[in-house]
């Protein structure tokens, strides 16, 4: 059999696809890239995070059908799953796999057993995700993820790092740990306690450790023992998951554990976060991240905001823009919002016009920029580590431990060396940051 995967949305969906991708590579499918007039399945993973994302799976379903007129195409992921009538009638669709619990099951539904020890590779990429964590139960106002991804369930440690040693033994040097709501890795687990490969790591908590300890922090633990040849870097987490535990291995172990953080803020207003359904104001907010700080200086800490949320008044989001500054993140993912039928928000009074949330996003973007540029300038004539991802021109493209892009070119003046390859972490010290092209330069390499 000959496939083709094509994938919208956050890592835990890219990861599900590898998954799938995976597990048909194992069983001798083929991946089919340049004659789509052999392809006899298309896998499409679809978004349902914006009114938008739902607009562009059904048009890549579309699009896969016209591609591949002959292909069954099977349709999986957060919209499929909130809108499988509407996918069942597009043409080509021959099957809606509507909870993602059951992938092992559609892969059986092909003759095809799930992949033994989880992914080997993603794709083209030279990082890899690694979810570990599924389901959401928080229920923000703006949100439609707990409608499709309501069931809590976490990754055995044993599981995970099985599939962390798989992947390093490809020659993956940067591993990032993902899910749903990474900060509830683990809560699942007192109600499967009766797997034997849960028993230890759950006596451990209660026994040696304390109740307090967090799951996700004693997962840290288990990988750092390991001693896997990468770094790895952690999804998506609120400020206050980031518990006293896991902020003293965090600390402790910089040169494997990367220095950045990404803690949803959303809103630095107490009124809009509580209209949000977001559970902790600001100023808990605030004191998380000045602990972090203190710990970790050079952190970088980044963030998303959501600007024009029902009712927000001039002076509630110069709170937000007051507390970003305050704070000093490294980067901002700034979102208008955008009404989604069926969450809360999508029906409350007060809705900004869209040229208001366009001012704020313009205003706030020029504040983040600001903020990008003054944390990148603490690394000029500083030793960072790249995970080098690219190559072009006599150049080298990548990411540092601080998730800044960076870039690595010969001195002017200097004899030609080779460059490093892709896949590699290399130590450089950068010259200046390129704010235009938002990355760190630099001409030398550091010998290991």
């Amino acid at each position: 059999m000959r496939f083709q995967t094509a994938t919208l949305g956050c890592k835990v969906n890219q990861y599900e696809t590898q998954y799938i991708r995976q597990a048909l590579l194992d069983a001798g499918w083929q991946e089919c890239d340049d004659d789509k007039s052999l392809v006899d399945y298309v896998i499409v993973n679809t978004c349902a995070v914006t009114s938008e994302s739902d607009a562009k799976s059904r048009k890549l379903v579309a699009h896969w059908h016209k591609q591949c007129p002959q292909a069954k195409i099977i349709v999986l992921g957060c919209s499929a799953t909130l809108h499988p009538a509407t996918f069942e009638q597009l043409k080509g669709v021959e099957r809606i796999q509507t909870d993602k619990r059951h992938l092992d099951h559609l892969l059986h539904s092909l003759n095809v057993p799930p992949p033994k020890n989880g992914i080997r590779s993603f794709d083209e990429r030279h990082r890899a995700y690694v979810k570990i964590q599924d389901g959401c139960r928080v229920g923000c106002a703006y949100c439609i993820i707990p409608t499709v991804r309501p069931y809590l369930h976490s990754r055995t440690p044993d599981d995970v790092l099985t599939e962390m040693t798989s992947l390093a033994q490809n020659g993956f040097r940067e591993l990032v740990l993902t899910g749903i709501h990474l900060g509830h890795y683990g809560l699942d687990f007192h109600a499967r306690g009766s797997e034997t490969s849960l028993t230890d790591f759950l006596a451990l908590r209660e026994e040696k450790i304390g109740r307090d300890h967090s799951f996700l922090a004693m997962l840290l633990e288990r990988i750092l023992a390991s001693n896997l040849p990468v770094r790895v870097r952690l999804g998506s987490l609120e400020a206050v998951e980031v518990t006293p535990d896991l902020l003293d291995v965090l600390a402790s172990h910089q040169e494997v554990l990367c220095p950045q953080l990404h803690l949803s803020m959303q809103s630095g207003d107490d009124s809009v976060l509580s209209r949000m359904k977001r559970r902790w104001p600001a100023a808990a907010y605030r004191e998380k991240c000045e602990q972090i700080k203190e710990r970790i200086p050079t952190i970088a800490l980044t963030t998303d905001v959501i600007v024009g949320f029902p009712g927000e008044t001039d002076s509630q989001f110069q709170n937000t823009c007051d507390l970003c500054q305050r704070i000093g993140f490294a980067k901002i993912h700034l979102f208008r919002f955008s009404a989604r039928p069926g969450t809360l928000a999508a029906a409350m009074p007060n809705q900004i016009s869209p040229q208001v949330k366009k001012e704020r996003l313009a205003h706030l973007n020029s504040i983040a920029n600001e903020l990008r540029t003054q944390y990148a300038k603490n690394f000029i004539g500083q030793k960072v580590q790249i995970l080098v991802e690219d190559s072009a021109d006599s150049c080298v493209l990548g990411t540092t431990q601080h998730y800044l892009p960076a870039t690595i070119t010969p001195a002017p003046d200097s004899q030609a060396v080779p460059l490093p390859c892709p896949g590699t972490l290399v130590d450089t010290i950068p010259h200046s940051w390129n704010a235009n092209s938002d990355q760190l330069e630099s001409h030398c390499l550091i010998p290991q």
